[in-house]
């Protein structure tokens, strides 16, 4: 059963169209990135699903409740981090929680357990008798991920969790989200593809409020597959390897080659050619080779394409 469904949703402010009859399934369990430049329509997605906005027009369901019937009841089934989560910053991350746990009516032995179950998942329990102002940036996104899971949401909300900590804090958030993998469904809006590559099991593509793919990441790397190979060489090989690409270039098996320092790319249209040919024209032509790999294309490179392309449709 799907966790979301949005049909035809459309949003617009003032003379601006931020979603333009958006339609999206997501399943449940499943670690979803939702994609896009800044301003593609991610973050009003999102305030509209957990209830915080409404939609101009169109529907959507969260957990098989229409979001435009149910707004209410609908904090029972999700959490929510926005980009920019605020905080007291005079209490405690224990303090904290307990606090969240009192605005859901939780009883006070559930709320002690929870507490403890969160600080220990979001690795803040060293940190749970400080003072939540004196946290770097990467510690306040884990205390904003504790406190959105506080209710066992089946759904849970992040809206650009990671795109402004630094490397480390980047990294232990990312690896909060992907412990959450089959606990709940996690709909995660991002415009950094690193991110997604790393954590997502399924990706949404959106620009200008408009769906460009949907699908899981492992489908659409293989659907916009190019086959090729990466060549690096030792830098004495650089004269040789000049005359090898001239000779290359002259195989039908070869579609394109395109050189960064010492690597050159080779794009094919026979597979089967070049795993035969291309190993042994480097042998023949002398080259000291450091590295020889065919290469799946990145998730960058996708994004690029199908938003290139959505752009040429419009």
């Amino acid at each position: 059963m799907p966790a979301i469904r949005i049909e035809e949703l459309r949003k617009i402010f003032g003379k601006f169209v931020a979603l333009d009859g958006l339609s999206l399934t997501v399943e449940e369990g499943v670690v979803f990135g939702f994609l896009g430049p800044n301003g593609a329509g991610k973050t009003t997605t999102i305030r509209i699903l957990a209830g915080l906005a409404h939609a101009t027009s169109g529907r959507a369901w969260v957990i098989n409740h229409e979001i435009t019937t149910v707004r209410g009841e609908l904090s029972r089934y999700i959490g929510y981090l926005p980009e920019d989560p605020a905080f007291y910053t005079w209490m405690t991350p224990t303090e904290y929680l307990d606090h969240i746990g009192r605005v859901f009516r939780m009883s006070p032995v559930e709320r002690s357990r929870r507490v403890k179950e969160l600080l220990q998942l979001s690795g803040l329990e060293e940190a749970a008798k400080r003072r939540i102002g004196g946290f770097a940036r990467g510690m306040r996104q884990r205390l904003g991920l504790a406190q959105a899971l506080l209710n066992h949401p089946q759904v849970l909300f992040l809206d650009e969790p990671a795109s402004a900590l630094d490397t480390a804090g980047r990294k232990e958030v990312l690896d909060f989200i992907e412990r959450l993998r089959g606990q709940c469904t996690v709909f995660m809006s991002t415009h950094i593809l690193a991110d997604v590559e790393r954590v997502c099991d399924t990706i949404g593509i959106i620009n200008r409020g408009r769906l460009v793919s949907a699908e899981s990441r492992e489908a659409l790397i293989t659907r916009y597959a190019v086959p090729a190979f990466e060549v690096e060489v030792d830098a004495q090989s650089i004269t040789l390897r000049a005359q090898w690409i001239e000779m290359l270039r002259q195989q039908p098996w070869v579609k394109s080659i395109s050189v960064d320092e010492l690597v050159a790319r080779v794009v094919v249209n026979d597979v089967d050619a070049a795993k035969r040919e291309l190993l042994a024209s480097i042998i023949q032509a002398g080259l000291i080779l450091n590295r020889y790999e065919m290469v799946r294309p990145s998730l960058e490179d996708i994004f690029l394409k199908l938003i290139d392309q959505e752009e040429g449709e419009r």
